[in-house]
């Protein structure tokens, strides 16, 4: 039985990773800095979902899952060098996914700091532990936001990718570069996965989908940018979590050095995106219109020939069911946060 220890493991996709990895067999270990990027309340609530007693979690403490024997769980940073060596060096991991980092295009623009830290730092301190503790493959989440506000679609792993627009992107651009370094130098088998706008339950509340259903369902007004004419490659979370599955159970003898795009590899237009919200409420959206905002791209679209080939990655979940089923999720949260208040 492989031993996976998986950052980010509360953050949106991590945690859905957690739970497919234990259900698949895998010894895990969860760790996760559990910081206030959105509200913490939102984390601490899948703690009792793994089998954690939220009320009882300090720093640097290993507990054991109530609910699976095979899954723990650490409140660690990963820019804490000498604890996460020590955690590796303690547990002898086969596979590590990072799913940890500083998220958002534009939060970077006005906390660049928090981003060299998480996003820098920690990614060096966590591949150099793989290095010295023989980790036999490393898998880290990149975005599609390293490809800019590119014309060409769809986006291609060749394509190329030197012109960042945030400092969010550049970060992530530079895992890869990094990664490319350890994979030539130490044969460290490295493999970085470009996102294409997850979404789904447990969604970060700084994300379109989040914020457009809980305004639209508030009665609030929501805000469009560039007249909605945007496009999204939406790609539902279990989409996602499937595709790096396939990596981590794969046996795939290509290069030491991979990237691969994991997406839906089909655009939605964001005006279409709100009306199939609307749908899934039943309620009319009230939207104000805003100029395209800095750091914004206007499209994104998945190539994923690539991890189709190599691992037989296939998204499943169109637009339609995927709406549907986060509405289900997000109106179930809210019915039990308010018999909870009462």
């Amino acid at each position: 039985m492989k031993k996976v220890l998986v950052t980010g493991a509360l953050g949106f996709i991590g945690f859905h990773l957690t739970q497919r990895l234990i259900k698949e067999g895998y010894k895990v270990v969860s760790v996760d800095v559990i910081n206030s990027y959105y509200d913490i309340r939102l984390k601490y609530a899948k703690l009792p979902l793994l089998g954690f007693d939220e009320s009882t979690i300090w720093p640097n403490v290993m507990y054991q899952s109530s609910l699976y024997a095979d899954l723990r769980f650490s409140k660690t940073d990963i820019s804490d060098r000498y604890y996460l060596e020590k955690l590796m060096q303690d547990e002898k991991f086969d596979i590590v996914c990072n799913l940890a980092a500083q998220a958002g295009v534009q939060y970077s623009i006005a906390n660049p700091h928090t981003y060299i830290a998480d996003n820098i730092t920690g990614f060096i301190n966590l591949m150099d532990a793989c290095r010295q503790t023989g980790v036999s493959h490393f898998i880290y989440a990149s975005s599609s936001s390293v490809y800019g506000d590119r014309e060409d679609v769809p986006f291609s792993e060749n394509d190329n990718v030197d012109n960042p627009i945030s400092l969010y992107a550049a970060s992530k651009k530079s895992n890869e570069l990094m990664a490319h370094s350890y994979s030539h130098l130490y044969k460290l088998k490295t493999t970085g996965l470009r996102f294409f706008t997850v979404y789904g339950p447990w969604g970060r509340p700084d994300m379109a989908p989040f914020i457009f259903v809980k305004n639209i369902y508030e009665g609030k007004k929501i805000t469009v940018f560039n007249n909605g004419e945007l496009e999204r490659d939406f790609t539902y979370v279990s989409d996602i979590v499937n595709g790096i599955f396939l990596v981590i159970s794969g046996n795939n003898k290509n290069d030491v050095y991979q990237i691969y795009n994991i997406g839906n590899s089909n655009p939605v237009n964001l005006n279409d995106f709100i009306s199939t919200i609307e749908n899934a409420l039943g309620i009319k959206a009230q939207i104000n219109y805003e100029p395209l905002r800095k750091g914004d791209v206007k499209r994104t679209y998945s190539d994923i020939s690539k991890l189709s080939a190599d691992y037989g990655y296939k998204p499943s979940v169109n637009i339609d069911e995927g709406i549907k089923r986060f509405v289900e999720w997000y109106l179930a949260i809210q019915v039990k946060s308010s018999t909870m208040n009462h």
